[in-house]
């Protein structure tokens, strides 16, 4: 089953991935040879999303260029209305019915036709993809038998039998879109109270292997994660003199590499400078955030 509408939100501050962010808005930070709103626009392209919208705040000029180079729908926020606010906000963007949204900063590997066939079947207030399905108490969202969300955020509404983590992707019906506010949260302004005046929440494993891209460390393990999918060793958008050896690392277009020796889970961005040797790091234009042995 296809999903024709989809939401990428991307208008966030990006505060726990600084100083990247200072530089890029967080989903245009580079997962190997692209930017990762673009990972998330192949994906949901692939799974039929023909019409899909982002919205902006943070640097929106360069979401804008993204946008329009990727042929997607842009909304710019004067103001952070947050991820219920900004999916209201894009209502005349999207345009009537069901809506897919995904957000900006986490990479997942979505099963969008698990995802849409249990919305169409039960019908829910919503659907939330999630992953690592375990047990009771485990991970952000409870599960009940039939697949009804009965535990978020530390409330419950219902017999628990397995725990799972909610991977922000969810599948949003017309009526949860009539209940959006101007301004606020999808889980704690929408969801939380629905579920309270007894709203049916379905969550689903729609989702494999799943990347939240919230620091440093975690953009850098996300990095290494594409090579591996790839089945590569290293990635680099331009020569690199034999004098250097690229292990584990991804150098980004126009990037200059100079110096001696081996760059080992590094992450160059496209028109940086590096020097090597440089373990774990990551080099911008402006910086470089050196992370270290974890």
């Amino acid at each position: 089953m296809a999903i024709e509408r989809a939401m990428v939100l991307c208008a966030g501050y990006g505060t726990r991935l600084r100083p990247l962010t200072d530089e890029r808005p967080k989903p245009l930070v580079p997962i190997g040879d692209a930017p990762l709103l673009e990972h998330i626009v192949r994906r949901l392209r692939a799974a039929g999303a023909n019409h899909i919208v982002v919205n902006a705040h943070h640097l929106p000029e360069r979401v804008a260029e993204e946008a329009e180079r990727l042929g997607l729908g842009l909304v710019v926020e004067s103001a952070i209305l947050g991820t219920a606010g900004g999916v209201r906000g894009a209502g005349d963007a999207l345009g009537p019915g069901e809506v897919l949204v995904v957000n900006g900063d986490i990479l997942a590997e979505l099963d969008t036709e698990a995802l849409a066939l249990v919305h169409a079947t039960a019908r829910p207030f919503a659907t939330l993809a999630v992953a690592e399905v375990g047990p009771i108490g485990h991970g952000t969202v409870g599960l009940d038998s039939e697949g009804r969300v009965v535990r978020l955020r530390g409330e419950t509404f219902g017999r628990e039998v397995a725990g799972a983590h909610f991977v922000g992707a969810q599948l949003l019906s017309e009526r949860a879109r009539g209940r959006l506010p101007e301004e606020g949260c999808l889980v704690g302004d929408v969801y939380l109270p629905a579920l309270r005046r007894g709203e049916d929440l379905r969550g689903t494993a729609a989702a494999g292997r799943w990347w939240d891209i919230g620091t440093p460390a975690a953009y850098l393990e996300c990095n290494l994660a594409w090579l591996e999918a790839a089945g590569l060793k290293a990635w680099s958008g331009n020569m690199v003199h034999q004098r250097i050896c690229i292990d584990r690392s991804v150098v980004g277009v126009d990037a200059e590499v100079a110096g001696e020796g081996a760059l080992r889970e590094v992450v160059v961005w496209p028109g940086a400078r590096v020097t090597a040797p440089l373990e774990r790091a990551i080099v911008t234009a402006c910086a470089v955030v050196r992370l270290g042995n974890l």
